[in-house]
């Protein structure tokens, strides 16, 4: 494999024979001149080359003109966007090239794939249409940063937690029962003989973890939802931040551990990325102070009334309009960007969830970020005999959950965790409408493709 120069190494570089590879992104094939954007997984760099063209009309007496140069300004003339080549020639560093302050001047091509002359999207094609050729999106500029982000906010993730002693667990995505409930559940044919379904979460064996006496841990995986939902924040798969710690006194130690590990690792974002996703996104990123704000459901519904929303809700659950207006007091009275909801009913929790012997309510939170739910988290029920009550009350068959309850037959310490979408926060901290734009690839209930 020969050497490859990164775009984004050339302004380090002095003047001198270089090879970069990339993509064409725009051809501008003048008269005396030609200029081509070369762009790479790091940045865009131009090319530029002297035409060659041939003569009308052979002047008798002059020099025959260079096939190859003639060849070379052929070929630069024919490119289409998206061509993947090499190109081999001279570095230059010229501050008024408005593109890096360098360019390269072609020595030769090297055409890895031509593509097709005319693009099937364009930077402002409609969204379906944009991820039926999601490959061709995601080389935009904004796209690339996005999955950078990713990466450095899941790093940052495992960092905190592995610098904490926490271990990391991969559970299985194919399950005999629910993990949640018995709706939203995707069922398979297993080897003709039984029916699996595609894990909602790994809910049950971050608990039975807790019974290994692992302590500490987390996943980050994919989940799947069989839910029919079309909002701009909900998926049929999507990857999963999950957590659990052993020996809490309560939710309060899911949650300090959860705000501690965001401001790590947004924290972390805004350092590497912040002027990038600034100039492509026009989001500030910084790092959230900590302690986030907390508010107990039904002070929330109390607030959210006094601004003049009556949630429609039945069920005594946040709507999404409610969420948006409770998280835009917290950030007219706390300047901050998320908030703690805490102190939900029973009725709808997941049997899983402690309840609180006097209230009835249950130990659990979720965690609004920019005005959109992005987490839920609890202390567990942890008494088999109250789990396995709590599981009837919800209309689930203990029977059908018993693997689950022999985590709980022989010990397991008092405990709690939470659950977090990775593309709600990657799409609350860039700004963004849905999460169809920072997902590789979207799957829901009408895409199942590319």
């Amino acid at each position: 494999m020969s050497e490859r120069v990164l775009v984004k190494q050339l302004q380090s570089l002095p003047d001198s024979p270089v090879s970069v590879s990339g993509w064409v992104e725009t051809v501008r094939d003048q008269k005396k001149v030609q200029f081509v954007v070369l762009r790479d997984e790091t940045g865009a760099v131009q090319l530029v080359n002297p035409a060659t063209r041939p003569d009308v009309e052979a002047v008798e007496g002059a020099e025959p003109q260079n096939a190859d140069a003639l060849a070379l300004t052929d070929t630069i003339s024919a490119l289409t966007t998206g061509t993947f080549l090499t190109v081999h020639g001279e570095l230059k560093h010229d501050e008024r090239v408005k593109l890096g302050g360098v360019e390269i001047k072609v020595g030769w091509l090297e055409i890895a794939a031509l593509a097709l002359p005319e693009m099937p999207i364009a930077a402002d094609s409609a969204q379906d249409k944009r991820m039926d050729w999601r490959f061709l999106d995601l080389r935009q500029r904004r796209n690339n940063l996005i999955f950078r982000v990713q990466t450095t906010l899941e790093h940052a993730m495992r960092t905190w937690w592995i610098e904490r002693d926490f271990i990391e667990i991969h559970s299985p995505k194919l399950m005999a029962s629910a993990s949640e409930s018995n709706a939203e559940l995707f069922a398979l044919e297993y080897f003709g003989e039984q029916t699996a379904y595609l894990a909602q979460s790994p809910q049950f064996f971050k608990q039975m973890a807790q019974s290994a006496g692992f302590g500490k841990i987390f996943e980050i995986g994919d989940v799947y939802r069989a839910d029919p939902s079309f909002t701009s924040r909900h998926a049929t798969e999507f990857t999963s931040i999950d957590a659990e710690i052993s020996w809490i006194d309560s939710y309060e130690d899911v949650a300090r551990m959860q705000e501690e590990l965001l401001a790590y690792s947004i924290g972390a974002v805004a350092d590497k990325h912040g002027t990038q996703i600034e100039e492509l996104f026009g989001v500030t990123v910084v790092a959230p102070t900590v302690p986030f704000p907390r508010i107990p459901l039904a002070e929330a519904h109390d607030i959210v009334t006094a601004r003049g929303y009556d949630i429609p809700r039945a069920d005594g659950d946040l709507d999404p309009e409610g969420e948006r207006q409770i998280s835009a007091h917290v950030k007219e009275v706390y300047g901050h960007d998320f908030v703690f909801i805490t102190d939900y009913p029973h009725e709808i929790r997941a049997f899983y969830h402690m309840r609180d012997d006097e209230t009835g309510l249950t130990k659990s939170y979720d965690l609004l970020y920019n005005g959109v739910e992005i987490t839920t988290g609890a202390q567990r029920e942890h008494r088999v005999d109250i789990l396995i009550e709590q599981a009837k009350q919800k209309g689930l068959e203990p029977e059908h959950l018993d693997f689950y309850f022999d985590f709980f037959r022989y010990g397991v310490p008092p405990h709690g965790g939470f659950g977090m979408g990775l593309a709600r926060v990657l799409m609350l901290m860039l700004g963004e409408s849905s999460i169809r734009e920072v997902t590789y690839l979207f799957r829901g209930p009408t895409r199942l493709s590319p």
